[in-house]
């Protein structure tokens, strides 16, 4: 049996982090050291190379999830260590691991194999305090809110239409719905609310759109907390809130800098949510690597539906982020689980099953490239168990529909085994790309939401109760119809049924919920059961973790 990804990385020989900057020019008096291996970069020397001519953009998305696992992270890291050994000046950037994955489903989010970034356990577990820094600056606010009330409510907030949550590092069931100020009036007014988990708040992806501190601070005096008993929104700037929360944020708001196995620079930084949120790492990570390196890796999370979508329609539209070539990372394995194969038969070949879940593919595959024009290449995770026809198979259906798929080998062999990826990546970013949105902005919030569940999920038509039509109503014409959807569904079909694999066509997709989300600036759509508070499974990832004698974590996968 080889090593475990936690053994690679802890018998990985690490560069100082001194070093690692001052490979991209950065001086040693731009850092704040977080030990000898990570350290953040000041905001106030990103600022002096704003002006620096920009890299080209590599976007790396994937296939619809499924439990086999499509190993995205671990492709954007090995291409960029690829791209590297081919003489090209690359920087990685990635989103940080939320605690409730790691401890309940997924595990560590830092790569896998030889195509890791490290130090891997200190990104996984607390890093440098990013997400304690935004979960008490949103938990700050819900104090305030309460408080304002208490004390004589001088607003004339209606406590039965305050929407803000607490949110929490966790996943927890039991916190989605709570109740709150019981004990007597000392302890204010009882109210319903509840918790989200950290990465699908509406601070955190403020955190990842803002330009700079101003930017931040406007966007959090712009949330809107609930309203009045005549429906007029109550900000944050009106309970003088969004000053104390950005001093919580200051610090954090700097990107962090860490490094690859192979000693690729790698910024991580932020980390929302794809199938709540919008799914991509900070904006200003991003700009300032354009500025540092040729070429920055950077994913998108979950499939090219979710987090693809919304980097197109939400980050690039309020960044003017635009990339130059995507990957679409697909595995043998996916493409037999969305061709009907249970996860105990996947690693029995079986090709006619992979020839049918290669519709999943296809889907992504024409999205990227003919509804936002983006040059794409298929980039085949593989696998020891994968069988030359299996992968003749995958490669020829990518040829039938147009576009190039690329063995890469990079979780046994690290960038070297990306090569050939790296080469077609370059290839690919030499052409001019005009970026086509999914929709205009000056369509209506309906017409926004049904033309993605058109375009990019297959589906008829969307639905709606009469209350939920009516608050989207409400939103249209209280001023919020430009803003951009944000799609809150499940990752692991194109419908909002988890069950329906492949690429389903001709179902309804059931908005179940909205919220606005004023300080990131968009309108997220809650669709089927997907919960903004995530439970454990049955067999934590938790129960797997520990600490030997010698201190050194072990179970991280």
């Amino acid at each position: 049996m080889g090593l475990s990804n936690i053994e690679i990385a802890q018998a990985a020989q690490l560069e100082p982090i001194t070093a690692i900057a001052g490979g991209l020019g950065i001086p040693e008096d731009s850092l704040e050291p977080y030990g000898r291996h990570k350290a953040k970069v000041s905001l106030r020397y990103l600022d002096s190379i704003a002006d620096r001519p920009r890299g080209k953009l590599v976007l790396v998305t994937a296939v619809s999830p499924t439990p086999a696992g499509e190993g995205k992270t671990t492709t954007t890291v090995g291409l960029g260590d690829a791209l590297t050994r081919i003489g090209e000046r690359a920087m990685v950037c990635l989103r940080e691991p939320a605690l409730g994955p790691v401890f309940g489903m997924k595990g560590g989010a830092a790569g896998g194999g030889y195509a890791q970034i490290v130090p891997m356990e200190d990104i996984n577990l607390h890093f440098t305090g990013d997400f304690s820094a935004i979960a008490v600056a949103t938990n700050l606010l819900a104090a305030l809110i309460d408080n304002h009330v208490h004390q004589g409510n001088a607003l004339g907030i209606d406590v039965r239409r305050i929407t803000w949550r607490r949110v929490l590092d966790v996943n927890d069931r039991a916190l989605r719905d709570v109740v709150v100020g019981l004990g007597g009036p000392g302890n204010g007014y009882p109210r319903e609310s509840g918790f989200d988990i950290v990465v699908a708040s509406e601070v955190m992806a403020v955190f990842c759109l803002a330009t700079g501190i101003a930017d931040l601070k406007e966007r959090l005096g712009d949330i809107v907390i609930g309203y009045t008993r005549d429906r007029t929104p109550v900000l944050a700037r009106d309970l003088q809130a969004h000053g104390a929360m950005t001093a919580i944020l200051r610090d954090a708001l700097a990107p962090n800098l860490v490094q690859t196995l192979e000693h690729t620079p790698a910024f991580v930084h932020g980390g929302p949510f794809a199938n709540i949120a919008h799914g991509c790492n900070s904006a200003i990570a991003t700009q300032s690597a354009l500025r540092l390196a040729d070429f920055v890796v950077t994913e998108a999370g979950f499939g090219a539906d979710l987090g693809a979508e919304k980097f197109v329609d939400i980050l690039c539209r309020s960044s003017g982020l635009r990339p130059s070539a995507a990957v679409i990372v697909a595995t043998v394995r996916a493409m037999k689980y969305h061709g009907g194969i249970d996860v105990a038969d996947l690693p029995t070949e079986n090709v006619a099953a992979l020839e049918r879940g290669t519709v999943n593919l296809v889907r992504h595959l024409t999205t990227v490239r003919e509804t936002w024009g983006l040059p794409a290449v298929v980039a085949i995770n593989h696998r020891v168990e994968d069988t030359d026809a299996e992968v003749s198979a995958l490669v020829a259906a990518v040829e039938r529909a147009g576009a190039k798929a690329v063995v890469a080998r990079h979780f046994a062999e690290g960038g070297a085994g990306a090569e050939e990826l790296a080469h077609e990546v370059v290839r690919l970013a030499q052409e001019p790309v005009e970026l086509r949105f999914t929709y205009p902005d000056d369509a209506t919030l309906w017409e926004k939401m049904r033309t993605i569940a058109k375009r990019i999920y297959g589906a008829s038509d969307i639905t709606a109760s009469t209350a939920v039509r009516a608050q989207i109503r409400r939103l249209q014409d209280e001023g919020y119809g430009s803003y951009p959807v944000c799609v809150a569904k499940t990752q692991y079909s194109f419908s909002t049924d988890p069950r329906l694999r492949g690429a389903p066509s001709g179902h309804d997709v059931d908005i179940r919920e909205v919220r606005l989300a004023a300080g990131a600036k968009f309108v997220v759509m809650i669709c089927g059961d997907i919960m903004t508070m995530p439970g454990l499974p049955a067999a934590p990832a938790a129960n797997t973790i520990d600490v030997d004698d010698e201190g050194r974590i072990v179970g991280l996968f």
